[in-house]
């Protein structure tokens, strides 16, 4: 049982000053102002002096870290990648595939949902580390105009047999599905994943203004790093960035590492979504947290120099990790760290659809925070109540 007491906590939905939260068996149990309040004696005090308590970070699309990536038929990749991310604040995360073979595709997908099923606690996981929450499913359904460097062989146009694959070989854990809307068949899958509970993202995709707004309408509600791999935004020519920029049906999401996105861009996107419906993402790869170097993302190779991952002139996801996209956003658009923080917990949490169990510090929430400095820097991860 622990009492943790800090300068400040963000909830995010409210903030309250010099907070005193109880937890219990893993869980929050209570949370009121440490002035009005005295700390039960069965409760183990930790003092967090001029610290700022959140909820842990969620990342809706990651595909590695620290020199793995999530679609290695490997044990260990997923431990380092977890250890890595809980470093940077995050608790919660979907790894994300990225479009191979489709033997390669269901096997990754077998692999990832018995990691999932097999996330445990803290204590039996050998260290503090990230929990997945569901699997990200990028590709094959992408457009081959906006592929980025997904491999054009291996793409495929969306039908009901071969979703189900997916969905059978997920056992059910495909949480966020990345889709071209424009492509034939894909409404038919958008409303069937949907149906399913599937938070469906609109992404790598050529869409005009009519066919983006009919995945809307079949069920997509959400976007995929918004401006990049998308159709361009034209003046008489919306397309899909008119409609995800206008539709308040639509949440979206943004990497801001100042790289994939101006920071002009990022000002404009949160001016246009707003606090409630601006989503933060790393796309990370293998690469975060390591040197300059070639680094595998999925079944292909990316050089990383200076920040930048690159398959020859095309960028191939980041090396971001949440907590810098955090501080960025405060840099980039004068954001309070508040509101910020709210963009990498509770807005993908409920995106997502796991908003009951990740994303915001309420009696009853499992007690996964971070702990900042009042700039957004991580002092220190707790996931489920442990502690480093």
């Amino acid at each position: 049982m622990l009492a943790l007491t800090a300068e400040r906590l963000i909830a995010p939905s409210q903030e309250i000053l010099r907070p005193l939260v109880l937890i219990e068996e893993g869980r929050i149990v209570e949370i009121t102002s440490s002035d009005a309040r005295l700390i039960p004696s069965r409760f183990r005090h930790v003092d967090l002096a001029g610290a700022v308590l959140a909820p842990g970070f969620v990342d809706m699309h990651i595909h590695g870290g620290g020199g793995h990536d999530v679609m290695e038929d490997s044990g260990s990749s997923l431990p380092v990648i977890e250890t890595l991310l809980a470093q940077h604040g995050v608790t919660s995360y979907f790894p994300t595939t990225v479009t191979a073979p489709l033997d390669a595709t269901l096997q990754t997908l077998d692999r990832l949902a018995s990691a999932i099923e097999k996330a445990g606690s803290p204590e039996s996981s050998g260290g503090l580390r990230a929990r997945p929450c569901g699997i990200h499913l990028e590709g094959p359904f992408l457009s081959h105009a906006r592929r980025g460097v997904h491999p054009p062989v291996d793409l495929l146009t969306p039908s009901p047999g071969l979703w189900e694959r997916f969905w059978e070989a997920s056992r059910g854990h495909i949480k966020v599905m990345t889709i071209a809307p424009e492509l034939p068949g894909a409404e038919e899958v958008i409303a069937e994943a949907t149906r399913r509970g599937v938070c469906v993202s609109l992404g790598h995709s050529d869409a005009d203004f009519a066919a983006a707004e009919r995945g809307i309408a079949a069920g997509a509600r959400h976007a995929t790093h918004t401006f990049n791999a998308m159709r361009a935004l034209g003046h008489r020519d919306p397309g899909i960035l008119g409609a995800v920029l206008t539709d308040s049906r639509v949440t979206a999401d943004i990497i801001a590492d100042g790289i994939h996105l101006d920071p002009a861009i990022v000002r404009l996107f949160l001016k246009m979504k707003g606090l409630e419906q601006s989503v933060l993402v790393t796309d990370a790869t293998a690469a975060t947290g390591m040197p300059n170097g070639r680094y595998h993302l999925g079944p292909f190779e990316v050089e990383v120099k200076d920040g930048r991952c690159m398959i020859g002139d095309a960028l191939a996801g980041s090396v971001l990790t949440m907590d810098q996209a955090v501080r960025n956003v405060m840099v980039f658009a004068d954001w309070s760290l508040s509101d910020a923080v709210r963009l990498a917990t509770l807005n993908p949490a409920k995106a997502a659809g796991i908003d009951q169990q990740a994303g915001r510090l309420v009696p009853g929430a499992l007690a996964d925070m971070v702990v900042l400095t009042a700039a957004g820097e991580v002092r220190q991860t707790i996931i489920r109540g442990q502690m480093a």
